[in-house]
C-alpha cells in the first residue's frame, strides 16, 4: 500500500511540474498599453472618379475643325418602341403553281427553259406541253373544262363582293365613320380576287382551245406561260419527262411585296400599337442604319404554343428587291402611349468596345468631358435616356465621334 501510494504521488507531481514549464514558455506576452494602428491592406495614391477623368481641351482652331455643335439635354414625350426579330415571307395568293392540264411530253420553248430565280413576265412561255390525245384524256379535259367554268363564275363572285367591300370602306372614309386600314385591306382582298380570276381565265381557256383541237384529232404543242409577273421559284418538271394530268410543272412568286412576320411574346401583345407602321431594317439595329416602313395588313393568325408568341405580319414594298423569302430582318414596332424623358439626338451617343454608351459634355469653352448614359429606346433618331447628366447639360451633338478618337487616339 505504501509503495502503490508512493507512485501516484510522484505521477502528480510530475504532471504539474511539466505544466507549470509550459506555462512559463509559452505563456502569452503581456498587451501593451499603447493604441495599435491597423494596418491597411492596399494603397491607393488617388481614387478614380469617373466624373474626373477622359476631359479633353482642344484649341479653338481644333474645335472649328471638327465641326463641334452643342445643344441642351431637353425633356419631351418620345414615342415608345420596341425590337424585334421578324422573317419575310411570301404574301398570302402570289405564290401561284402551274400545273399540266393534262397528261402529255414536255418541251422546252425556243427561248429555252429559265431556270429558277429568273424574272419571268406574264404569258412568258416557260414550258410546252405535247398533250397525249388518249381517250381518257378527252374525258379527262371534258370534266376539267366543266371544273374550269365553275372557278371562273366563283372568280367572278369573288370578285363582285371584293368590290363592293371597298367601295363601302371608301365610302365609310369619306363619311368620316371607318379608317384607311380598312380600305387598305378591302384593296388587298379586291387585288387578290383579280387575280385569282385572270388565272381562273387563263385555265378555262387554255382548256377550251385543247378540246377544240381534240375534237379535230389534232394536238399541238401548249404552252406553259407564266400567269404572273414575277420570280421563277421552282422547277419541278424538265423537258422529255412524261408528266400525267395535274402534276406541278412550275412555281411563280410575285415578289413586289413581301410579307413580314414577327413573332410577339405573348405578354407584350397590348403593348404594341397595331394600328401603326413598323420599321424594317437589318437584324443588328446601327446607328444611322436606313430602315424602311411596312404598314399592317391583316393574315391567317399564327402562334406558336413552345415559344409562347403570337405572330404579327405588316406589307413592305419589296420592287427593289432588297428582301429574300426567308430572310430575316429587324423590326422596331410603336408602343401604344408616349413617355417623356430627357432626349438627345442619337447622333451624340458614342459606343466604346465594350458596348458602354456615351456623351460628351461641355463644361468650360473647348472643354469636353465623357460621361455616361443608358439610352432606354432610340426612335426617328432621338435617343432617350434612362440617365445621365441632368436636364440642360450641354452636350455634343455634331463631332462626338471625332472627340471620341481624338480621345482614344484615332485622330490627328
Amino acid at each position: 500500500m505504501h509503495f502503490r501510494a508512493g507512485v501516484i504521488t510522484g505521477a502528480v507531481v510530475t504532471l504539474l511540474v511539466a505544466a507549470a514549464g509550459w506555462w512559463i514558455v509559452y505563456r502569452p506576452a503581456p498587451a501593451s498599453s499603447a493604441t495599435t494602428t491597423a494596418v491597411k491592406p492596399a494603397t491607393v495614391a488617388h481614387i478614380l472618379k469617373e466624373e474626373t477623368v477622359n476631359t479633353i481641351t482642344l484649341t479653338p482652331e481644333a474645335t472649328q475643325r471638327l465641326g463641334i455643335t452643342t445643344a441642351p439635354i431637353t425633356i419631351k414625350p418620345t414615342r415608345r418602341t420596341r425590337s424585334y426579330s421578324g422573317e419575310v415571307t411570301i404574301p398570302a395568293g402570289r405564290a401561284i403553281i402551274v400545273a399540266a392540264p393534262l397528261g402529255g411530253i414536255l418541251q422546252a420553248p425556243t427561248t429555252g427553259v429559265p431556270s429558277p430565280g429568273a424574272v419571268v413576265r406574264k404569258g412568258q412561255s416557260v414550258m410546252m406541253l405535247l398533250p397525249l390525245l388518249t381517250p381518257e384524256a378527252r374525258t379527262t379535259i371534258a370534266s376539267a373544262r366543266v371544273d374550269a367554268d365553275g372557278q371562273v363564275n366563283i372568280a367572278k363572285n369573288n370578285l363582285d363582293a371584293a368590290r363592293i367591300a371597298l367601295e363601302r370602306a371608301q365610302k365609310m372614309l369619306r363619311d368620316m365613320a371607318g379608317s384607311q386600314r380598312n380600305v387598305d385591306e378591302a384593296k388587298a382582298t379586291f387585288d387578290n380576287a383579280g387575280k385569282t380570276l385572270e388565272a381562273a381565265t387563263a385555265r378555262r381557256d387554255l382548256l377550251i382551245k385543247i378540246a377544240g383541237e381534240a375534237d379535230k384529232g389534232t394536238a399541238a404543242p401548249i404552252p406553259m406561260d407564266a400567269p404572273a409577273d414575277g420570280m421563277l421559284r421552282a422547277v419541278n418538271a424538265l423537258p422529255g419527262q412524261n408528266v400525267p394530268g395535274g402534276a406541278a410543272l412550275f412555281e411563280v412568286v410575285d415578289l413586289t411585296n413581301v410579307w413580314i412576320r414577327v413573332p410577339v411574346y405573348v405578354g407584350d401583345g397590348k403593348e404594341i400599337d397595331t394600328a401603326a407602321d413598323a420599321a424594317i431594317g437589318e437584324l443588328v439595329t446601327k446607328a444611322g442604319a436606313t430602315t424602311h416602313s411596312a404598314k399592317p395588313v391583316v393574315a391567317p393568325p399564327t402562334a406558336n404554343a413552345v415559344a409562347a408568341t403570337s405572330d404579327i405580319y405588316y406589307e413592305l414594298d419589296n420592287r427593289a428587291t432588297r428582301f429574300s423569302p426567308g430572310q430575316r430582318v429587324g423590326v422596331t414596332l410603336a408602343l401604344t402611349g408616349a413617355a417623356t424623358s430627357p432626349t438627345i439626338p442619337w447622333s451624340s451617343v458614342v459606343i466604346d468596345i465594350h458596348g458602354g454608351t456615351w456623351v460628351y459634355e461641355q463644361t468650360a469653352a473647348n472643354v469636353y468631358v465623357r460621361r455616361r448614359v443608358i439610352v432606354r429606346h432610340v426612335s426617328d433618331g432621338v435617343a432617350a435616356l434612362a440617365s445621365g447628366p441632368s436636364t440642360s447639360t450641354q452636350v455634343v451633338i455634331t463631332g462626338a465621334a471625332e472627340l471620341f478618337g481624338t480621345e482614344i487616339g484615332f485622330s490627328k
